[in-house]
């Protein structure tokens, strides 16, 4: 077998990374067809979910795995009208559904506005065209709430963010709608394809730009 040379490894490796958050590759395919459908609602008696979309799904779990609290996130679609939707369907446009991430966690642990003031460091929030290197309806950044406190929180923010920055916050507030789960192999991708995650960043210069609007 002939053997690559590192040049042009990392060639391939950098165009796997700017393909697009999503791209799959056969040996992931095992996730294709598992996917659950739930209110916002849907959750354990003593858990709550939040629903926000910040660009690239994969990109939004890993800051929240990492708050106490928080017990899980899924990868998936919400917004739209179309009834379970693929990742192929929302790419294309036209379903209305963005890629948002839900977590699911302990309230008696972590808040709401933990998480909301999580959220905004993870999003431009002058983008209206998308996020990053990402742009389209698919990755509009948005926060769906599913009461009025969490309405209420997330205005309050927008407007501290409009007094701080002088410009348009573009970040819409609506309400949240089923969110449909991502296929399997969209779920912990920063997990299992690590390499893959970090060339995806780096590329889609993510974190050069959060770093310019938020700082260190």
């Amino acid at each position: 077998m002939t053997q690559l040379k590192p040049f042009s490894a990392l060639v391939i490796l950098s165009f796997l990374a700017l393909a697009g958050c999503g791209t799959q590759s056969p040996a992931q395919a095992d996730g294709l067809v598992s996917k659950a459908a739930t209110s916002p609602e849907t959750s354990p008696s003593n858990l709550a979910t939040a629903i926000f979309a910040g660009g690239c799904f994969w990109c939004m779990e890993k800051p929240f795995d990492e708050i106490p609290g928080v017990v899980a996130t899924t990868s998936g679609y919400t917004g739209g009208t179309l009834v379970n939707p693929t990742y192929e369907q929302v790419g294309r446009g036209g379903t209305g559904h963005f890629e948002a991430v839900k977590i699911t966690y302990d309230p008696a642990k972590v808040s709401y506005q933990k998480l909301l003031d999580t959220y905004w460091l993870q999003v431009d929030p002058f983008d209206a065209f998308g996020q990053f290197c990402d742009k389209g309806e698919t990755y509009l950044p948005a926060i769906f709430y599913a009461n009025d406190t969490e309405r209420k929180a997330a205005e309050a923010a927008r407007e501290v963010l409009y007094a701080r920055f002088k410009k348009p916050i573009v970040v819409q507030i609506l309400p949240a709608k089923v969110f449909y789960d991502a296929e399997g192999y969209h779920q912990d991708y920063y997990q299992k394809n690590p390499l893959r995650y970090a060339y995806y960043r780096n590329g889609c210069g993510r974190d050069a730009r959060l770093r310019a609007v938020w700082g260190q």
